[in-house]
């Protein structure tokens, strides 16, 4: 059976509305449906090979950037040039085309600088080349076992301190090259060597580094209408061109770039090394090349979502994909004679502020620099290698973030960050990471096992504060500090960590139960003072909130308790005081003269029961009424959560039910689902609902919503006590003031929450497969002679529908509907012009009327899809309307991160 819609007619004759509601068809689809959001033509057209605009801008900007940080790192390795140039392309077009982050741009990177450049110091630059081949294929292996986001499980003080250490180590060897030196093979060397070049200064290539920094600084801070303009050139591209440039027409002597010819370009060659050596060599490019790729593709993902570009859908980075993109790169770099390849962050961002769309600017990115290798060679063997130099040196100085420097100290990870930043500058970058790993390791083995724990006693009770993880390790101490509390006096313990093992709560739950024993009282709470409950029940929980009592099947409301009252069992729910301090759930223990634990059901008669058998179950004698005594204890004397007294006096929970309603599951499902709340979420809310009644209800939203049992307004709404003044019925139908047999209940309502309460907007909520909307639409309109307005009282109350079927019909209104797609049939049809025209009928309530053309009250519709879990909001009560038609669209309430929810 298709969908049906009505279709938009202007009425030639009176016709009933639900007569009318019969002429029925699938109305027009709106423009933008059929389009293909690829980018060509959707369908039977085929697909059609496009790049945006935003691509090519985007791809020149990235470009910029990367020629000469790829010739600066290439000299900070002591490579040929020309392998930068060659990574630079290959990590466009190779890792641009198969990787999995569209938006990141991959070439060679700071962050393999001192790796690369110690292994063409051991091994030669030929055989570097071989072992970023086999680097690669190691890559691609990773890839197919699916383990990339293993690599985010690293500490990211231990990455941080990485990288940090990898641009001390650049910025020390890169300040020889600009003071006119030539640098040493380690940090330390460099180091030792300062003194000597600073007493041997080359003035002509310290004038050259020093304006390549100030301006490569200077750039981003230029202010004014002119600043925005330059901006617009990237910072590096501007500093070396004007240190270039300068450089030339002052004719200083230098050393410069000097790029040989493609003919001579050095290929790899096959290893005559240790094998051993070597294997940590492919080891280490392929961890540290991964590593810095995942964390660059996570990175891209965080800056695309912040853009928030209308219209723009950048798809998630699939690491495994880019590991391997990552892999085939540097097996084609490897084979060119080029630098390993890794993602670059600063390139990455670059593409992404650019306004880049898809992977085709990355892709152009790669293609404009092997244009330039091959066509500005006599352009680039201008450029002074001083100025490459203090270029790099930036980067390796910016490689200490800040920003990560903060973040480690906020959390406590400084220790790790040093030792890994010392251990990459003075052992290498495998060493230094495996040593970060280590201290990292025992770094966590000894906040596990460490526990502070004082005792102070304020106005009579002693508190005992545990700081830290409370293991095993910890119970002895713990132990013997509990047992010195008087047992003669209250007793509070503030847990401040965040793991206890089985063996510290076995500590804590028997000293709390010792103690209340000697009549005083044992409390555990957190830092913040609420109380820590225990669990629920000895047994795990299967079943998740908000789950129907028909669904339960973890004890509370179980089907074996429901056929147990069905047979007519005599029960009670008696949460005891041990089954409470337990964290147990109520148990059903037989009642007075109701068979015991095992024994065979059997029904009796008191001098006070009456033998007439229950009307509403037949074949069942009726029993004791007070067999059936529901009560429940103070709810203070739960385990962990409270206080627990020996001999509290139980509060009864609810009057003693009937004979048929102790039999009847609908009560023992209510009953069992009161003792629940008493139990559970009582002491948690009691506080806030002591303050609302001391201070009155203060809601700041009318919410007017149908009946239906499957719409939970508290839920959907994550709204508390007093937020929502809820008024429910069937449809939620507002009436028109004055209307013949109107409800004076919703008016009186509105009218309180309105004039009394002051709320600040009413929201009208419609819902999915709403009852009274299909009986709108399969009632006939001769019914009972007059339609819905006459016989039943339900019939009655729905005539006050029929303004909603005359709109959805009438041609002088417009469409309602879900944004992204039409309505499913003729009833959400129904269910969406409903909410538009109650919204309608409140405008016509002189309160609402008069705080409206005040400007102090809002109204918003809503519908809420039962099946999708999912709410849609027309927004002031009059939506979004397209351009191509004059529709009320209900716009889809997307997720939201906490720190988007609060801004």
């Amino acid at each position: 059976m298709t969908a049906a819609i009505p279709t938009r007619t202007a009425p030639t004759e009176p016709a009933s509305p639900l007569a009318r509601i019969s002429r029925l068809r699938r109305p027009r689809r709106p423009p933008h449906d059929d389009r293909d959001d690829r980018g060509g033509q959707g369908g039977r057209g085929g697909r059609r090979f496009r790049i945006a605009g935003a691509d090519v801008s985007a791809s020149i900007s990235v470009f910029l950037i990367a020629l000469p940080l790829s010739l600066g790192i290439a000299l900070a390795t002591g490579a040929p040039l020309q392998a930068g140039l060659v990574a630079a392309a290959v990590g466009g077009l190779v890792v641009g085309r198969l990787g999995g982050a569209p938006l990141q741009v991959s070439g060679p990177a700071a962050g393999l600088t001192v790796v690369t450049a110690d292994l063409i110091q051991q091994f030669g630059w030929r055989v570097t080349c071989f072992i970023t081949i086999c680097a690669g294929l190691a890559q691609l292996g990773l890839a197919a076992l699916r383990v990339a986001r293993s690599a985010l499980a690293v500490s990211p003080a231990i990455v941080h301190g990485m990288l940090a250490g990898i641009g001390v180590t650049i910025a020390l060897a890169q300040l020889h090259i600009v003071l006119g030196g030539t640098p040493q093979s380690s940090a330390v060397d460099n180091v030792r060597g300062l003194p000597a070049q600073l007493a041997n200064l080359h003035p002509g290539a310290l004038s050259v580094s020093l304006l390549t920094i100030a301006v490569l600084l200077a750039w981003p801070r230029i202010p004014g209408r002119t600043g925005r303009i330059v901006r617009k050139i990237p910072g590096t591209l501007a500093a070396v061109a004007i240190a270039t440039t300068l450089a030339a027409l002052a004719g200083i002597s230098l050393e410069r770039v000097d790029l040989p010819s493609w003919s001579s370009h050095a290929l790899p060659a096959l290893p005559e090394g240790p094998v051993l050596g070597l294997l940590a060599a492919v080891l280490t490019v392929t961890l540290v090349g991964s590593v810095e790729s995942l964390l660059s593709a996570v990175a891209v993902d965080k800056l695309a979502a912040a853009r928030k570009k209308p219209g723009v859908h950048i798809p998630r980075a699939r690491l495994d994909r880019e590991l391997a993109g990552q892999g085939a790169g540097n097996v084609v770099s490897g084979a060119l004679g080029g630098l390993p390849i890794t993602g670059v962050a600063v390139r990455s961002a670059a593409n992404v502020a650019s306004g880049a769309v898809s992977r085709h600017s990355t892709m152009l990115h790669g293609l404009w620099v092997a244009i330039a290798a091959l066509l500005l060679v006599p352009v680039l063997d201008l450029i002074p290698l001083a100025a490459l130099a203090a270029l790099v040196m930036v980067v390796g100085v910016q490689m200490v973030n800040l920003v990560h420097l903060r973040s480690v100290q906020r959390n406590r990870e400084m220790l790790v960050y040093a030792v890994t930043l010392a251990a990459v500058v003075f052992t290498g970058v495998l060493e230094g990471v495996v040593i970060g790993i280590a201290v990292a390791v025992a770094v966590a083995l000894h906040r596990l096992t460490r526990t502070r724990i004082t005792v102070e006693v304020q106005d009579g009770i002693h508190r005992v504060r545990a700081r830290g993880q409370l293991t095993f390790l910890a119970v002895p101490r713990l132990s013997r500090v509990l047992h010195q509390v008087p047992w003669d006096t209250d007793c509070v313990v503030e847990l401040d960590g965040s793991f206890m093992d089985h063996a510290a709560f076995e500590a804590l739950h028997d000293w709390q139960m010792a103690h209340i024993a000697h009549g005083r009282m044992a409390e555990f709470t957190g830092r913040a003072g609420g109380r820590i409950a225990a669990p629920a029940t000895e047994s795990p929980t299967c079943c998740p909130p908000w789950t129907p009592w028909r669904n339960h099947q973890c004890g509370e409301h179980s089907p074996a308790q429901l056929n147990a009252s069905q047979r007519g069992e005599q029960t009670r729910v008696t949460p005891s005081t041990d089954a409470a301090s337990s964290g147990a759930p109520p148990t059903l223990a037989p009642a007075s003269g109701a068979p015991s634990s095992g024994a065979p059901p059997t029904h009796t008669s008191s001098p006070h029961t009456s033998s007439t058998a229950d009307p509403s179950v037949p074949g069942q004698p009726a029993s004791d009424p007070s067999a059936s005594d529901l009560s429940a204890s103070d709810p203070s004397a739960s385990g962990l959560s409270g206080t627990a007294w020996p001999g509290a006096k139980k509060t009864p929970m609810c009057h003693t039910l009937s004979t048929g309603a102790a039999r009847s599951p609908g009560v023992r499902q209510l009953a069992s689902g009161i003792s629940s709340f008493q139990r559970n979420t009582a002491p948690l809310v009691r506080g806030e609902l002591a303050r609302l009644a001391r201070e009155g209800q203060r809601p700041s939203q009318l919410f007017l919503t149908c009946a239906d049992s499957r719409l939970i307004t508290s839920m959907i709404t994550s709204s508390g006590p007093g937020d929502l003044f809820t008024v429910r019925n069937v449809g939620n139908l507002v009436p028109l003031p004055g209307a013949d047999g109107a409800d004076d209940s919703v008016a009186a309502a509105i009218e309180y929450a309105v004039d009394v309460l002051r709320v600040e907007s009413i929201t009208v909520c419609g819902h999915s497969g709403c009852g009274a909307m299909q009986a709108l639409l399969n009632t006939p309109a001769e019914a009972d002679g007059e339609g819905p307005g006459a016989g039943t009282p339900l019939r009655r109350w729905l005539r006050h529908g029929l303004p909603s079927l005359e709109r959805m019909q009438s041609s002088q209104h417009s469409w309602a509907r879900l944004s992204g797609r039409l309505p499913a049939d003729a009833v959400e049809q129904l269910c969406l012009t409903n909410v538009v025209q109650q919204l309608e009928h409140l405008r016509a309530h002189e309160s609402v009327a008069r705080r409206l053309a005040e400007g102090t009250l809002e109204l918003h519709g809503m519908y809420f899809h039962v099946g999708e879990a999912q709410a849609y909001l027309l927004a002031d009560g009059v939506g979004t309307r397209d351009d191509f038609s004059g529709e009320e669209v209900f716009n889809r309430v997307a997720p939201t991160t906490l720190e988007e929810s609060r801004a």
